[in-house]
């Protein structure tokens, strides 16, 4: 028969007295066990792999690593981190992610026209201290926190601000007074024997003539078309004020490496370029460098400013990642006050912070460059608010028939046409 439970603890309890030994014989105690032994053995921290494209220039690349490196550092007691770095220009990063967002980088920098057809195709994960984030870039209305804003939600974390244009100029043979203006620029070259130049087969320069004289493009409903009146009444004068600066002697058509080439060797004196390449243009004319807001052109006999773009550079999470908590970390990482100095000192000058602090450092507010974009912004339309998809290429082949003069004698009005209707062709 079974024993009751009490009974059997009382046997227990009997025996175990009864086997106590004499006082001289003491018991050994064991000794109590230290914190160390009695807590488990720490969890193995993960192994994290996170793959990032940036700029393909040298001295962004270098950026990139160091501040990589700083990151992994930062949080190596957290995971086992590695950061693979691949170069892609942000004009082109939509395209390369588009083709197959699961094979894309974990984050990536991106220009901001491109952050609509992003989001639609699912390719961005939504910041999720989009107030705090917007805060530091100036507040939900700022230009970098718009350009990363779709339908109220923050999709980007904003990197660089003053992706614009302005007007380089060499002292030696150009006075500020004559960089005020197309045809003050243009006189002084020709008279050096030199050339001012400004890339015309780019919608993205060529849209500051139309942009001063008044006409306009801009997203569409859809938020990826765009709208555009550039064909209506005074288009054609715009059209040859284009052309009476292209076919001046003193003018020559230039992409972005040519640009940087002529200032290199000495044949170009002026030209309408952008911010990354301030550090090579400052080397080469020493002394004589200067900036300043975009020239102003002459139309039906008066002098109009020029208008420009104004742009931002973002820093995207793949919502295909992985590892998207990380990589939500890292790019906040990126883009953060230190960093976005960092990145602009180390590029010498080329990576505007778009961040507010960042932006009011001394460091920053010493460059010129700032200050050329600061005024020019005034003269500027947001382009990720501006224009969709299809902009580009029509205004492309624009640019390269107004370079060459229009050499076929193409009516202008003819040429309008065709180009607005390209632009504003729905896209998909």
């Amino acid at each position: 028969m079974q024993q009751p439970l009490w009974l059997c603890s009382c046997v227990l309890s009997v025996c175990a007295c009864a086997a106590q030994p004499e006082a001289e014989n003491p018991v050994t105690e064991t000794a109590a066990p230290t914190p160390a032994q009695t807590e488990a053995a720490p969890a193995e921290k993960p192994s994290i792999t996170l793959t990032l494209w940036g700029s393909e220039l040298p001295e962004f690349q270098a950026a990139l690593r160091t501040m990589c490196d700083n990151f992994i550092a930062a949080n190596a007691n957290e995971a086992n981190i590695t950061i693979e770095i691949g170069a892609q220009s942000e004009s082109t990063a939509k395209d390369t992610i588009l083709l197959d967002i699961s094979a894309a980088a974990d984050v990536f920098y991106y220009a901001d026209d491109q952050t609509g057809e992003l989001v639609n195709a699912g390719a961005l994960q939504p910041v999720e201290n989009a107030d705090a984030i917007a805060a530091a870039n100036g507040g939900a209305e700022a230009g970098a926190v718009l350009a990363a804003t779709v339908g109220g939600k923050l999709y980007a974390y904003p990197a660089m601000g003053g992706n614009g244009y302005f007007l380089y100029y060499n002292k030696q043979y150009v006075t500020a007074e004559q960089a005020g203006s197309w045809a003050g620029i243009l006189e002084a070259a020709s008279a050096a024997g030199k050339k001012a130049t400004m890339q015309l087969n780019s919608g993205w320069y060529l849209y500051g003539f139309f942009k001063g004289a008044g006409f306009g493009c801009a997203l569409a409903e859809d938020g990826t078309s765009t709208t555009c009146d550039w064909n209506t009444t005074g288009g054609t004068d715009v059209m040859q004020a284009i052309l009476d600066v292209s076919t001046n002697p003193g003018f020559i058509n230039l992409d972005d490496a040519a640009f940087v080439t002529g200032v290199q060797e000495g044949t170009v004196v002026a030209g309408v370029n952008g911010s990354w390449n301030a550090g090579t243009v400052q080397t080469a004319w020493g002394e004589n460098y200067a900036c300043t807001k975009l020239p102003t052109f002459t139309l039906g006999g008066s002098e109009v400013q020029m208008g420009s773009f104004d742009g931002y550079k973002l820093v995207g999470v793949n919502a295909y990642s992985e590892n998207v908590g990380w990589a939500m970390r890292l790019a906040e990482w990126l883009t953060n006050e230190e960093n976005q100095i960092f990145l602009y000192e180390a590029t010498n000058g080329s990576a505007v912070p778009s961040n507010v602090n960042a932006a009011s450092s001394e460091s920053v507010q010493a460059n010129p460059v700032v200050a050329a974009l600061a005024t020019q912004s005034q003269f500027a339309s947001a382009q990720s608010l501006s224009v969709g998809g299809n902009y580009w290429t029509p205004t492309e082949t624009l640019g390269n028939i107004l370079a060459q003069g229009n050499p076929d004698g193409t009516a202008l009005q003819q040429l309008l046409d065709e180009t607005v209707a390209g632009i504003t062709a729905p896209v998909g």
